[in-house]
């Protein structure tokens, strides 16, 4: 997926809902970097936009039958939105402030800064999660430095979410250190 797929689907969902700000969260919040650098494909090849609207996010849920999975919105451009709340992810402590806004005609994505996604997917902690943080370290545009911080600012669901989520950014250290 690019950012303009992502407009238009994100366009569908104004129409729909008459709400103009959409937070973008997941494995493509990193489109809202795509205008200062080439995003790597491992960071963009997801098919579905996890995203709420942002004044009011339950909302989100009554655009599913329209641009959900197996919508014709989704047969047809083999996208879909993914409804979520803004209490899914676990993410640092300020993480709201740090959101990159992207705007076209009155239409504003909200997306997490690279960072934040990556503590994220550490406590989700997926093959495809890691693939999507390590493509975002060799891009430069996830910092572990930055993510052990604010991992220091994350309530985690639970101990092993957060034991799980520190062992792979230290996993990650190691790997990267490789690298050099």
């Amino acid at each position: 997926m690019n950012l303009d797929a992502l407009f238009q689907i994100l366009e569908e969902a104004r129409k729909l809902s008459v709400h103009n700000d959409f937070v973008v969260i997941g494995s493509l919040s990193i489109l809202g970097l795509e205008a200062d650098f080439d995003v790597p494909k491992d960071m963009a090849m997801s098919n579905d936009v996890d995203c709420y609207t942002r004044d009011d996010p339950d909302r989100i849920f009554e655009l599913v039958g329209a641009l959900g999975e197996h919508s014709k919105y989704h047969e047809k451009s083999g996208f879909y939105l993914d409804a979520v709340g803004p209490n899914l992810a676990t993410l640092p402590e300020g993480w709201k402030d740090r959101l990159i806004k992207v705007e076209r005609d009155r239409l504003r994505a909200w997306f997490l800064e690279p960072s934040d996604a990556a503590v994220s997917k550490y406590a989700r902690g997926e093959p495809r999660d890691i693939r999507w943080i390590r493509a975002g370290i060799r891009a430069g545009v996830v910092s572990l430095p930055v993510v052990r911080a604010r991992m220091r600012s994350t309530t985690f669901i639970d101990i092993e979410e957060e034991r799980k989520a520190k062992t792979l950014v230290e996993a990650d250290w190691v790997w990267f250190k490789g690298l050099r």
